[in-house]
């Protein structure tokens, strides 16, 4: 062990002298390596030749084999590429090179659910889905706490899936008993309704109504985004009927009746919608067609984000105030790359 942030770890005995091998150094990919190994795990991490990864997971003091070798060396895969990798990390090296009944582990259940993954029939399929970014399951271990997770085996050992996440440390917070299906399209639903979809149409919509109507981007801005943030945790900390309780008299009463004016039927009606598209296969089909397009609509869409007034807002007053500064967004092999070349 590396370091003290997992010593108030104790690993059940079911990952007792298994080695774990991580497909994948991104966001996600980095965090449950270091986490794995500070809580005393043998880990090793499997990356392609050639990939920026490699100096990263040195330069953390980490493991690393060629892919190939670390696959067929382990006796937990975690597949933490990209989802968009799965099907020809699966076909081209694990189901060729894996151990008889090693168990495999996704981080989320898309690419079992609706991408095509047929992994090997004597290897376990477990979920081990934390509920937070690779950066926040890290600073979160760090600080002796840990994020939520879902677990499911289908088939396999969902005890070792339960101890895979301990070491994590999600046993610090709460772990639960899911399905890949259920974690895969709650979490499609959560982000299209609420997260990336409905919240920054609706912080994005609010601010241009406020400055059409000639009132200043920078007030704006304050009211319709900077207080998200503020109300989420006040959400988190008290529930919604607790945050109610904690805001304005005046507040209070303008939420009651714009709530029911914008989230009326015709809103419900779209949510269920979404829902049945998701269920249905129908959003991972035109998903795929986007994807294998190059996903041009998607880039031509986070251009008008960037170009938004709310985004040349946002850069002064955060700049103005001191705020942290965004991080480059990290890369990830685009869906053309292979994941697999050299290594296998």
């Amino acid at each position: 062990m590396s370091d003290s942030h997992g010593e108030d770890i104790l690993l059940p005995s079911t990952l007792s002298g298994k080695r774990i091998c991580v497909v994948g150094y991104g966001s996600q990919g980095r965090a449950q390596a270091l986490n794995l190994r500070d809580s005393g795990v043998d880990v090793v991490v499997g990356l392609r030749a050639g990939s920026a990864g490699v100096a990263e997971a040195r330069a953390d003091d980490v493991a690393t084999q060629p892919i190939g070798e670390a696959v067929a060396g382990a006796d937990v895969i975690a597949l933490l590429a990209p989802d968009s990798a799965h099907e020809e990390i699966v076909r081209d090296v694990v189901n060729p090179r894996a151990k008889r009944g090693a168990a495999l582990v996704f981080a989320h259940g898309y690419s079992i659910t609706f991408g095509g993954v047929a992994p090997r029939e004597d290897l376990q399929r477990l979920l081990v889905a934390p509920k937070a970014i690779g950066p926040e399951l890290r600073r979160l271990y760090v600080e002796g706490s840990g994020a939520a997770a879902l677990i499911a085996a289908e088939p396999g050992d969902i005890e070792l899936a339960r101890a895979y996440a301990v070491a994590l440390g999600c046993g610090r917070a709460v772990i639960l008993a899911s399905s890949f299906r259920e974690e895969t399209e709650t979490d499609l639903f959560g982000e299209q309704a609420v997260l990336c979809g409905g919240m920054p149409a609706l912080v994005l919509a609010s601010f241009e109504t406020l400055v059409e109507a000639g009132y200043s981007p920078e007030a704006a801005w304050f009211e319709c985004l900077f207080e998200v943030r503020l109300i989420a945790e006040m959400m988190i900390q008290h529930g919604v009927a607790g945050m109610v309780e904690r805001i304005s008299d005046t507040a209070k009463f303008g939420a009651m009746e714009a709530g029911e004016a914008l989230v009326g039927e015709p809103t419900k009606a779209k949510l269920r919608e979404l829902l049945q598209e998701i269920q249905s296969g129908r959003f991972a089909e035109r998903y795929e067609r986007e994807r294998s397009g190059g996903s041009v609509r998607t880039r031509a869409w986070l251009q008008t984000l960037r170009e938004a007034r709310i985004q040349a807002a946002h850069e002064a007053l955060a700049k103005t105030m001191g705020l942290p500064a965004a991080a480059a967004a990290a890369a990830e092999p685009s869906s053309g790359e292979s994941a697999t070349s050299g290594e296998s």
